[in-house]
Parts: structure tokens; C-alpha cells; sequence
């Protein structure tokens, strides 16, 4: 099983054939795509030009579209190296559970509830606002785009947490991500939907 570098090499290798390389493009998304696997594929295909199902799709976009996607890729990885730094000295100083930490992992990062409906901007830029936010206090807003409108689903668990996972929460109506409960400061009851 072939890993996130491996992958990127084979994109930029110019002896592989185009299908090969948009191939190798989709599965480094297996490794690490910020917004889920589907919603990351149409951003980095919008922003490159890239039609979603084109199999020979022209090298340098793939290979621009690979950047990107490296770009965020470093900015989270250095996020949780800090973050582990962190909370090895507070469980030495006896902290033993966080107040506040992000739920995300390396398949979707900032979940979008929609895949077509996404943050504006370069995947790099859209997780450095968002490390911003996770370095501060939880607030009121999205922690990516600022947005104060967050729309609680239809259907939600009773109670703030009974039966909910950490990444249940309300979706941002100004960038399409689905907010973590713990990002919020004071979230409305899921009455209030």
C-alpha cells in the first residue's frame, strides 16, 4: 500500500501516463483530503481546471492540484506535531484531558456537508485560518470563514452530547463545513434546529 509521497511522486513522474497519474492524484486523497474525499476531488478540480472525470487530464493542472494538496497536507502535519508537543508537557503537569481539542484526522479534516458546497480558497489558506482558530478559545462563529449563521441539521441527538459524536454539529451557511461541537463556545440546543 503505497503512502501520501509515494503517490505524489508518481503524479509528477512524467514517465507515468496521464491516467496513471490523475489515478495516483485520487488515491493520495485516501491519505489526506481536508474537506472528505469527494468534496476535496471537486475543489482541487475546480481550482486546476480539471473536469472530475477526465482520465487524461493535462499534467501540469495534476501536478498544480498536487501542490495544493501538499500545501495543507504540511500545515496540518505540523499542527498535530505541535499539538502531541503540547499535550505530552500537559500530561507531565498532570493535565490529563484537554480542554479543547479538534476531532479531525487526515480524511477530512474540515468536513463538508455538501461536497459542492465548499471554503473559498486554497486548501493551505483554509487550514492555516483554521489552526488559528483551534490556537484560541473556542467562539460563536465558524472557525474557518468567520460566518455567525450555523444551521443545526434536521435531525439531531437529544440532549448536547448524548449520542453524538464529536463531530456532529451545525453546518457554517458561509462555507459549507461542518463546525465541531467542541469549537463552540456555547452551542444552541439541538432543539433549536
Amino acid at each position: 500500500m503505497a503512502g501520501f509521497r509515494s503517490l505524489a511522486y508518481q503524479v509528477r513522474d512524467a514517465r507515468n501516463d496521464r491516467a496513471l497519474r490523475r489515478h495516483s492524484l485520487r488515491r493520495c486523497l485516501e491519505r489526506f483530503a481536508p474537506y472528505g474525499h469527494r468534496a476535496t476531488w471537486w475543489h482541487l478540480c475546480d481550482r486546476h481546471g480539471i473536469a472530475p472525470e477526465d482520465r487524461g487530464a493535462d499534467p501540469l493542472r495534476l501536478v498544480a492540484a498536487l501542490e495544493e494538496l501538499e500545501d495543507a497536507r504540511t500545515v496540518w502535519l505540523e499542527y498535530e506535531r505541535q499539538f502531541a508537543e503540547r499535550r505530552r508537557r500537559e500530561k507531565y503537569h498532570g493535565l490529563r484531558r484537554p480542554e479543547w481539542a479538534w476531532g479531525g484526522s487526515g480524511d477530512a479534516v474540515v468536513r463538508c456537508a455538501d461536497p459542492g458546497v465548499r471554503p473559498e480558497g486554497a486548501l493551505g489558506e483554509v487550514l492555516r485560518r483554521l489552526v488559528r482558530a483551534l490556537e484560541s478559545e473556542p467562539g460563536t462563529a465558524c472557525p474557518v470563514c468567520g460566518d455567525t449563521e450555523l444551521r443545526w441539521p434536521e435531525v439531531a441527538p437529544v440532549g448536547p452530547w448524548e449520542g453524538a459524536l464529536a463531530w456532529d454539529g451545525p453546518v457554517c451557511a458561509g462555507c459549507g463545513i461542518v463546525v465541531p461541537r467542541p469549537a463552540l463556545a456555547d452551542f444552541p440546543s439541538t432543539d433549536a434546529a
